[in-house]
């Protein structure tokens, strides 16, 4: 099993997919990534030598990603909060904080419903 970035990728899967379990990579970066590094996109981990999952580690590397991207985003989060900004006191809240409606929806959001009792007639 590869190890990059401090995460177990996939064996059985081919090499683009599997790098997408890196926070921080999604399929584009992962392309440019097999590129630099001249490894084809249908090659299955598996099947990479040592040699290219060398190359590939020192490619991601040159990426913010992982628990440094994770802190990043934290301590951006954490920044709006204590400005006090809109999108601060929403993250506090846990609604949406880029303009969705949440008349209906926002369940991720909002989490599980609060049932209220019905009204005797």
């Amino acid at each position: 099993m590869a190890r990059i970035a401090g995460v177990d990728i996939p064996r059985e899967k081919r090499v683009v997919i599997a790098l997408t379990y890196v926070y921080g990579i999604g399929k584009t970066r992962s392309i440019e990534i097999l590129k630099a590094c001249g490894i084809s996109e249908e090659t299955r981990v598996k099947d990479l030598t040592d040699e290219d999952v060398v190359k590939i580690r020192q490619e991601v590397q040159k990426y913010t990603v992982e628990g440094d991207l994770r802190r990043d985003v934290a301590m951006n989060i954490k920044r709006l909060q204590e400005i006090g900004s809109y999108r601060g006191l929403r993250h506090r809240r846990g609604l949406p904080s880029r303009g969705q409606n949440t008349r209906n929806n926002a369940r991720t959001c909002k989490g599980p419903r609060k049932t209220v009792a019905n009204k005797k007639k």
